[in-house]
Order: structure tokens, then C-alpha cells, then sequence
């Protein structure tokens, strides 16, 4: 483990975050990972950025029953992937990391301890300075309410991405975004139309620079670039990306010029993981080898 960490660390943070030009030609491959990788569905990955540790989602065929799984990189190898220390019964998915490292965010049913994503909540988990986490703690209200919250994501700016379908809302489901207001509390608000529509907008994944985005619907992934009054209109990804609508859980290199997701592979495989080179050419996600 220790030779291999510092090839994932490199390659995950010494990369600088450049826009993509918009006419590049993008290129996807199937990332295969030997020993995660496996006839389940892998979805909704989070590199780690102090162990370099994969986490990700799995679950069953029909993407039922989510789970998360951690695996480190040891001598060439993905470990065989096991849950968290925090783990609980229940539907568990969709972490993330702040960029320091020391805040992972989640999905969890645990506070009722139900296997029915109506039950899903946001959860926050702190690292200390000896890498230790903290219990995990349960977001309050508004960010949480009385319908499922899913997929948090940070963006610099200070907001904190999600999807719901909670009332008040544009379509079936929106994205929706929380911060501390300057009393401490929590405020939310409907992300707008450039996010949203009378469809269902499931996940948005904000670029580390704050200026783009993928966003997930029921139509497909999209990219959307952020103008001097807020998100514009969204560009659908061509045919290369968007085989069908299946498209989830993406996750943006930091150098902002590649992106992970996850689509329905088809015949004896279930959900897969692809990485999109935005400019055709970023060697993006890192791969786990053995070399110091």
C-alpha cells in the first residue's frame, strides 16, 4: 500500500484545473478494475484525497440494494472491497470528499435503519488531524426533509449540490443546493432553470473550478457551463457518452478535463464505470500499479 499511494495521490491532485475546450473531441473507455469491477452495478465512485481509497456504490443488477465499498491500491492490486467503519443497515451511496479530505458526504438510511430510498438523508462525516473519523452526523432541516435527499456535492463557491423531489420543486425531481447562512444556519434553495426542468434532474456534479458541470437526468448527462448570472442552458453530451439514459454518479477529475460515470453495460455485465477525456487525451482516473 504504501508504494502505491503516492502514483494515485500524484495523479489524482498535480493537475491544474483547465476548462476543456468545448471542440475537443471527447473519447471514453471502460475503466476496469480488476477485483472491483463485477457482474453487480459499480456506480457513484470518490477517490480518497489523503489515502488515495476508492469508494464507490454497488449494487445488485436491477440497481437496487446500494452499499458502500472502500478498496485500497496494494502492490498493483485493488484490495478486495469491504464497507467503511461507519457502515449501517439500510441503503448507503453516493460519497464524496470535500478536497481536503477531511469531510466525506453520503447518503444513508440509517436513521430508520430502512432499506426504501424514500428514507434517504444526508449525511456528514469529519476527519481529525490523526485521520480519525468522526460519528457521522445526520444534516438538519430543510437540508433534510420529509422526502429522499441524494447525491451531495460541494462547489467551491460554497454551496452544497443535491437532488430531491421534494415539494416545490420545478419538475419530478430538481437539484437543489444548501449552505450555512451567516447566523449558522442552513438555507436552501431550488437550483433554478438552468439545472432544472419539468423532467427529472437526478444528480449534478460540480467541476473543482466552479465553472461547469455534468448534471444526470432522466434524458441523459449533460454539461453545464456557469455564466456571469448563474448556470446557462444545458448541452446534452453526444452519442459516445450518452449510449442510453442510464448515465449516473459522475465524478470530475481535478484537472477538470475528464470525468467518470456510470451506464448499464448490458448483456452479463450490470452497471459499469467509463471515464470521458474531455480533450481526448487526459490520462484520468489514476491506475492502481505497483510502482513507487
Amino acid at each position: 500500500m504504501r508504494s502505491a499511494i503516492p502514483a494515485i495521490l500524484i495523479a489524482v491532485l498535480a493537475a491544474t484545473a483547465r476548462l476543456p475546450s468545448a471542440e475537443a473531441a471527447p473519447t471514453v473507455e471502460h475503466w476496469n478494475l480488476p477485483g472491483i469491477s463485477s457482474p453487480m452495478w459499480e456506480s457513484h465512485p470518490a477517490i480518497d484525497p489523503l489515502t488515495g481509497e476508492l469508494w464507490f456504490v454497488r449494487s445488485d443488477k436491477k440497481f437496487s440494494g446500494w452499499r458502500i465499498l472502500v478498496s485500497h491500491c496494494d502492490k498493483g492490486n485493488w484490495s478486495d472491497p469491504k464497507p467503511w467503519r461507519f457502515a449501517r443497515a439500510g441503503l448507503e451511496a453516493d460519497p464524496y470528499f470535500t478536497p481536503d479530505g477531511r469531510t466525506l458526504y453520503f447518503i444513508s438510511t440509517r436513521a430508520i435503519g430502512a432499506g426504501t430510498s424514500a428514507a434517504l438523508d444526508i449525511w456528514m462525516a469529519r476527519r481529525d488531524a490523526k485521520n480519525a473519523w468522526s460519528v457521522p452526523e445526520r444534516l438538519p432541516a430543510p437540508v433534510n426533509s420529509s422526502e429522499a435527499e441524494w447525491f451531495p456535492r460541494p462547489a467551491p463557491d460554497g454551496w452544497l449540490y443535491f437532488g430531491s423531489r421534494r415539494e416545490g420543486g420545478m419538475g419530478k425531481d430538481d437539484i437543489w443546493r444548501t449552505r450555512r447562512g451567516a447566523q449558522g444556519q442552513w438555507v436552501v434553495e431550488n437550483a433554478g432553470p438552468g439545472l432544472n426542468s419539468a423532467d427529472a434532474e437526478y444528480e449534478f456534479q460540480p467541476a473543482p473550478d466552479g465553472k461547469w458541470g455534468v448534471l444526470a437526468t432522466d434524458k441523459g448527462l449533460y454539461r453545464i457551463e456557469k455564466g456571469k448570472t448563474g448556470w446557462e442552458p444545458r448541452e446534452k453530451f453526444g452519442p459516445g457518452i450518452n449510449v442510453d439514459a442510464t448515465g449516473i454518479g459522475p465524478m470530475i477529475a481535478p484537472s477538470g478535463r475528464s470525468f467518470v460515470f456510470s451506464r448499464d453495460a448490458g448483456g452479463d455485465r450490470s452497471g459499469e464505470l467509463f471515464a470521458v477525456h474531455l480533450d481526448g487525451t487526459a490520462k484520468w482516473p489514476p491506475a492502481c500499479t505497483g510502482r513507487p
